[in-house]
């Protein structure tokens, strides 16, 4: 019995190794993706380790170091200059006295022919790394493609929703105190908003321009807004238009319109320019193709002209800027605060850093004291006064913006760690000011006129 079971167990096995297998499957897997080239990236890896070896903190102290040797010998030149007239004997003395002067005049000479060397490298190794940038992010973008999974593009996300969470909690917590001068309000700790967010009365028609509220108005008109648009190039305005109220301005109602300056755009003594505020019934602006301040009374329809230093930078020659554009025609900034009227500049003399001059009311006007600062006006966005204190920004991203600097023109302290942030609406801010009157500041931006709440403690 046993055996009768085993031997049809053993034919069935032996049937069952011999018969071809019908569960057996074939695939041909065909890999659509490109295959990622390792090697690019590997060679743009390469390329900005050597765009960073290009730019070292030795190549900035060289130039800082020329500059100040240059500084430190001219007074010294002027000195021997000025010792040789007051004690030439016309003998011997003279001579020597001479002899050290040519000499000095020939170590300077050696100074400066170093200094426009190493500035000519300077500018060479800029243009260079920035087209070497250019390169690499047209090389990154194009390695991007190959991130079909959109791995990198949620780091990417993440990475900008952890920042912007950051600066929220940031600003929410701040405990910044910024010099603050002789305020009234407290010490300046924070801006929020914005407030108002408006294309107003010509929706993207002009985006450069200039809007506020008079700090000093006359009676009745406490409630007035003004708005230039530099309707003519970009650069150029000839009137400034009024509102009787801000939801006026908003819906584009505007009692009792221009205010014309001149019939012709530009013309002399027309705006350049969109840095302009309103104070006492007059308004204050860059004088077409001038280094002048004008002063455009809105009663008797006259203009009176402020000569500015020799020197001056203007005709887009002193811009404020970012890494990636200048905005034209900022060479002069106005700006309003509790005390008056304010215009921040450049001159050759000073090698393009900021000052900053009080205008003095009065027919005419009159150039007040004045600042020197030690921040570079092409590493500016904008400038603000606010209680004494000039205030600088710049360029972060395209949504923000940053208030890093400040100066008290009541102790001539200075500071670069301001940190306080504005979150903005467009990528660019034109023009921005601090009114007095409510403590906003109003920022013009890619034809929207935006206001921020400043905040004291």
């Amino acid at each position: 019995m046993k055996l009768y079971v085993i031997v049809p167990l053993c034919a069935l096995f032996r049937l069952t190794q011999q018969a071809p297998s019908r569960d057996k499957c074939v695939c041909e897997l065909t890999h659509s993706e490109k295959a990622f080239p390792h090697d690019k990236l590997s060679t743009a890896e390469d390329n900005a380790s050597r765009c960073n070896s290009n730019f070292t903190p030795q190549k900035t102290l060289e130039l800082e170091n020329l500059l100040l040797g240059l500084e430190r010998r001219l007074p010294q030149l002027e000195e021997d200059i000025s010792m040789l007239d007051r004690e030439d004997d016309g003998e011997l003395y003279a001579v020597v006295s001479l002899y050290v002067v040519e000499n000095e005049l020939l170590e300077i000479k050696q100074l400066i022919d170093r200094l426009n060397s190493t500035t000519v490298e300077h500018r060479r190794l800029t243009d260079d790394a920035t087209q070497q940038v250019e390169d690499l992010r047209a090389e990154m973008q194009e390695l991007q493609t190959y991130d079909t999974m959109q791995v990198v593009k949620r780091q990417q996300d993440n990475q900008h929703l952890k920042r912007d969470l950051d600066q929220c909690r940031n600003g929410l917590n701040t405990t910044t105190q910024p010099p603050h001068g002789n305020c009234p309000h407290g010490y300046f700790v924070n801006i929020t908003g914005p407030r108002v967010y408006t294309a107003g009365e010509y929706p993207g028609s002009y985006s450069y321009g200039a809007w506020g509220r008079d700090p000093k108005p006359e009676a009745g008109k406490e409630s007035w807004y003004w708005l230039v648009m530099l309707t003519s190039s970009n650069r150029y305005s000839n009137y400034v238009r009024l509102y009787s109220s801000l939801s006026s301005l908003i819906v584009g109602k505007s009692t009792p319109g221009n205010v014309q300056i001149h019939s012709s755009n530009p013309a002399t003594n027309t705006i350049q320019g969109p840095n302009v505020v309103l104070y006492g019934e007059a308004l204050y602006y860059n004088c077409y193709n001038k280094d002048a301040v004008c002063k455009f009374n809105l009663t008797t329809k006259s203009v009176t002209t402020l000569q500015l230093p020799k020197g001056t930078r203007y005709n887009s020659k002193g811009n404020f800027c970012h890494l990636d554009e200048c905005y034209p025609f900022t060479d002069l900034d106005l700006a309003t605060d509790e005390s008056g009227v304010w215009v921040i500049y450049t001159t050759n003399q000073d090698f393009g850093n900021l000052v900053l001059s009080k205008v003095e009311e009065g027919e005419p006007v009159t150039l007040g004291q004045t600042w020197k600062t030690s921040v570079y006006k092409q590493g500016v966005t904008n400038t603000f006064m606010m209680c004494g204190v000039l205030y600088a920004t710049r360029y972060v991203s395209k949504d923000m913006e940053e208030i890093f600097y400040s100066f008290d023109t009541t102790t001539g302290l200075e500071r670069f760690d301001v940190g306080i942030f504005i979150n903005k609406m467009t990528p660019n801010i034109y023009s921005l000011n601090y009114s007095p009157v409510d403590q906003m500041l109003r920022a013009y931006c890619d034809a929207y006129m935006v206001s921020y709440k400043v905040l004291f403690s």
